[in-house]
């Protein structure tokens, strides 16, 4: 048995974090003296609090640790490399949100959205594995990424075959100080069990308006140039809206050249026949 300052040597941790690591129920020590509260850890405990040390010096939060470390070194690995994706993904959108910032202050005059036109296409019904989600702006590209590679993750291993790209869908407005439900959806053939929180379910066919941006354009504040334009075009043609709004990410967008077209913003409306 270790005390616990044999044991926060041993680790790196400081008292204060294996105190906080214990209510949390992330560490909790193989023994605590009923009369003093000393706190007593094994040996064997000592390689999980040292992977809790390097997963803290990322900055993953607790909750997400316990996630990681929740299941064979398999899954954590798994768990480890999508958390990352989404954290890389994130870096990338806050960049070209500082980019955008810097344009607007330097008055360069490339911050805005070039001219581009809006157009129409029907879609028709399509069978989707989903994943819904609360968040802000600020963690949005983080549970896209993620939630998009958790699907993904589920449909190979259950033999389906992705159809084409994916998208999501807001259901409500996601700001940097509030919070709205997305749906990461992605199109699949096959026979697949909901799981989890993974639902499995049929879009409706609609028509819908859109135009298509860049992967640099994509990030907060100029996307939200391209919702404008859609919505103005909308407007202006007097036809109503039939549905959320929604991002359309074409197969490996990821992989796509950052200033070549990768992403429609799109807005369900009534079709109005001729």
């Amino acid at each position: 048995m270790l005390t616990i300052s044999e044991f926060g040597r041993r680790t790196g941790l400081s008292h204060k974090a294996l105190r906080l690591y214990d209510v949390s129920g992330l560490l909790t020590p193989a023994q605590v003296d009923p009369a003093n509260g000393y706190r007593w850890y094994t040996e064997e405990q000592l390689e999980r609090a040292r992977r809790i040390s390097v997963l803290r010096q990322l900055d993953m939060p607790l909750a997400t640790i316990t996630e990681v470390l929740a299941g064979t070194d398999e899954e954590a690995l798994i768990r480890l490399d999508r958390w990352w994706a989404a954290e890389e993904a994130t870096t990338a959108a806050r960049r070209a949100t500082l980019q955008y910032l810097r344009d607007r202050l330097a008055r360069t005059g490339t911050s805005g959205l070039t001219p581009r036109p809006v157009h129409t296409r029907d879609v028709p019904a399509t069978k989707i594995a989903s994943i819904r989600a609360e968040t802000d702006q600020q963690q949005l590209i983080g549970v896209i990424v993620s939630c998009t590679d958790e699907i993904m993750t589920y449909l190979h291993k259950a033999g389906a075959t992705v159809t084409a790209g994916s998208w999501v869908i807001y259901h409500g407005a996601v700001t940097p100080d509030a919070q709205a439900t997305v749906e990461v959806c992605v199109p699949f053939g096959g026979l697949v069990d909901p799981d989890g929180r993974i639902g499995i379910r049929v879009e409706p066919a609609h028509h819908e308006a859109y135009c298509t941006i860049t992967m640099d354009e994509c990030a907060y504040p100029r996307i939200m140039l391209a919702y404008d334009l859609v919505f103005d075009w909308v407007r202006a043609n007097g036809i109503p809206d039939a549905g959320p709004p929604r991002e359309v990410y074409f197969a490996n967008c990821q992989s796509i050249p950052r200033d070549e077209p990768a992403v429609d913003i799109a807005l369900p409306v009534h079709n109005r026949k001729p």
